[in-house]
Order: structure tokens, then C-alpha cells, then sequence
């Protein structure tokens, strides 16, 4: 299986939710798309932090994305 993608924003947001998810036992991968364009030197958008799952652990993280959105 590979990765899905289950978040994009803010890089607080990410951040926030990539904690959530750890905790309940679900690895993670952050992809920083501002850190990358700022390496390159371009410029970046606010929204381009993206955090994937592996999606044999969607089961045991979707409740937790699903309180995490009406959280915010």
C-alpha cells in the first residue's frame, strides 16, 4: 500500500494534527512545500504543508482527522 494524502494547510494546523495522529498510534509524513520554496528561492504559500498516512492506517486515524476538523 502506499500514502494518502489526509491533510493540507497551515503548517500550526499540520502540525497540530500530525501530534493527534502520533498519539493514536499512526506514523506520519509531513511534506513542507514552504520550506522546499524558500530553499529553492521562491516564494511560498501559507497552505502548503501536507501531512500523509500510511492507508492501511486510515481505519484507526480517520476519527481522529474527523474530531480534529470540527475542532477547528
Amino acid at each position: 500500500m502506499g500514502l494518502m494524502k489526509v491533510f493540507s494547510g497551515s503548517e500550526v494546523l499540520a502540525l497540530g494534527l500530525q501530534e493527534r495522529l502520533e498519539q493514536a498510534g499512526v506514523e506520519t509524513v509531513k511534506k513542507d512545500n514552504i520550506q522546499s520554496a524558500r530553499a529553492a528561492g521562491y516564494g511560498g504559500s501559507d497552505l502548503a504543508v501536507e501531512i500523509f498516512i500510511q492507508e492501511t492506517d486510515f481505519a484507526k486515524a480517520n476519527p481522529v482527522i474527523e474530531d480534529f476538523r470540527m475542532s477547528i
